[in-house]
């Protein structure tokens, strides 16, 4: 009978934490712009075309993310929306790698599922977080209702050239043999120690506090809105479909995706009339 109570406590107290977590939620929404810089050749281009690209380029990496939390789980997923028109007579090609449609992270578990739909396929990426190696600074700001402070890591990159290619004129793919070229960049977060967990935007994570604001010197993504414990709060749901892999696996099979486009890309332009523009944005 002693034995009986023991386990009745102790399954009460692991319901009670498990549903103490729980209690905590909250819905961030973010926006995200990126800073395009290609330089267009006149001769090429007329200036009433360069606006039109530029400015198509730039709704491009306008988007809206929500951000649902609580103390132990997060699911970030990308607001549905309309593609920004192309200009008309032209057939333009965003060569872009990456992305998440929905990212669940795990903190306590230190793990992550991505569910990602690439070239017509549904993958289910599930590997190990990152332990970010985070500088806390004294630096703050507010940003809506919260103080925040600053905090930088620094990455290694793959630095691909951005740039654009008119007709075959140029070509952008680098040799396949050759090492990757690459750089050291230094991204900034802002967190807020007023919503204690651990979570945020993307892939950043790992300080005490929401992270609000995150910019890593050519993408800013920015929090616009909060809602901590909504009355109709949705269930955080790890996403269970699509073709299971680790990151590592997912990378090489991208990787050889955006070669086998590149090369047909490539090969569909050769003797078509009118004007074919790739456009490759670095990272």
């Amino acid at each position: 009978m002693k034995v009986i109570i023991k386990l009745i406590i102790v399954t009460a107290l692991l319901f009670s934490a498990k549903a103490k977590a729980q209690e905590f939620q909250g819905q961030a929404t973010y926006k995200s712009k990126r800073k395009i810089d290609i330089k267009l050749d006149s001769t090429q281009v007329s200036s009433g075309m360069a606006d039109q690209m530029m400015e198509m380029l730039k709704k491009q990496f306008e988007r809206t993310y929500i951000l649902s939390f609580n103390k132990e789980e997060s699911l970030y997923k990308e607001e549905e929306s309309l593609g920004a028109p192309q200009p008309q007579g032209m057939q333009i090609v965003m060569v872009e790698t990456g992305g998440a449609d929905i990212l669940y992270k795990n903190i306590k578990e230190k793990r992550f599922t991505n569910q990602n739909e690439s070239f017509s396929k549904l993958f289910l990426i599930k590997d190990k977080l990152e332990d970010i190696k985070w500088t806390l600074g004294s630096e703050t700001k507010n940003i809506g209702d919260y103080t925040c402070f600053k905090a930088t890591m620094t990455r290694e990159i793959e630095d691909v050239e951005s740039g654009i290619s008119f007709n075959g004129d140029k070509d952008l793919s680098r040799d396949e043999n050759a090492p990757p070229k690459m750089k050291e960049i230094t991204i900034s977060a802002w967190y807020t120690p007023q919503i204690p967990v651990s979570a945020g935007p993307g892939n950043y994570h790992g300080l005490p506090g929401l992270i609000l604001e995150v910019n890593d010197g050519t993408e800013t993504v920015i929090c616009s809105k909060i809602v901590l414990n909504p009355k109709n709060a949705s269930e955080i749901i790890e996403p269970k479909k699509g073709d299971e892999m680790t990151q590592e696996a997912y990378d090489k099979i991208m990787e050889k995706k955006m070669k086998e486009m590149e090369e047909r890309f490539r090969s569909n332009r050769r003797g078509r009339d009118g004007e074919n523009i790739e456009i490759r944005i670095g990272g």
